[in-house]
């Protein structure tokens, strides 16, 4: 017997009530619009379908309280409209995480490492960000903004070379020192997202995030996230 798209939206739903009661540590009952209001503070998923999970609390009324039998729903929902409520689910039990999507092997840079060695790696490799360390201590990340601010510096000097210059050099032309985050693996992609979002508001606009197992900058570098690489996410 196929399941009725009411009865797989009834099913996703509540297994959403559940999921958002578990967020916040309730298992007492609570109206499905306060349960929003009180799981999308812990919680960039809820955030994110707020809106959806809004208007989908008041057509699981509809379908419910005006149901006339059985076998009868007096609306049932679109086929888009079932897979968006099982999407919702999906997102809130397994939340994609930053390491999930972009774990991978991080070519990092020595600060005595000269910028037309960096150069041929960002040609290869298509960074626009690198991480440059001393030894295995974070000093920086490096952007096209330090590179052309350093290159600025130094178009009247007669010494100007690629090939001379390190990264320490570039690095001290970096206008923004807090360019980057550092944020720990488990970090789903909904708050990554919103940690970009959020550094704009506040005039901090962050060129990447940093990931690591634990989130500390002592730890190994695991991946980098930038807002570019999330746009598929959006």
């Amino acid at each position: 017997m196929v399941a009725l798209n009411s009865d797989r939206f009834i099913v996703s739903y509540n297994r959403i009530d559940q999921l958002m009661k578990d967020l916040i540590g309730t298992n007492e009952h609570m109206a499905f619009f306060r349960l929003i209001d009180f799981a999308k503070k812990k919680n960039a998923v809820i955030r994110r379908y707020e809106a959806d999970l809004r208007e989908y609390g008041d057509l699981r009324n509809a379908i419910v309280h005006h149901r006339t039998s059985i076998e009868f729903a007096i609306a049932e929902p679109h086929d888009d409209v079932v897979a968006k409520m099982e999407e919702i689910e999906g997102a809130l039990a397994k939340p994609i995480t930053v390491a999930q999507m972009f774990r991978t092997n991080v070519t990092i840079f020595q600060e005595t490492d000269s910028l037309s060695y960096a150069l041929k790696v960002i040609k290869d490799k298509k960074y626009n960000q690198f991480p440059v360390y001393k030894g295995k201590s974070f000093k920086g990340l490096i952007s096209p903004v330090g590179i052309t601010m350093w290159m600025a510096s130094k178009v009247d000097s007669e010494s100007f070379s690629r090939k001379k210059a390190v990264l320490s050099e570039i690095l001290a032309h970096e206008s923004n020192r807090n360019n980057h985050k550092f944020i720990h693996a488990e970090t789903s992609v909904f708050e990554a997202v919103e940690i970009f979002k959020t550094s704009v508001i506040h005039g901090r606009r962050l060129e990447a995030l940093l990931i690591t197992e634990d989130g500390k900058a002592s730890d190994k570098l695991i991946g980098i996230v930038t807002p570019v690489s999330l746009l598929k996410v959006e």
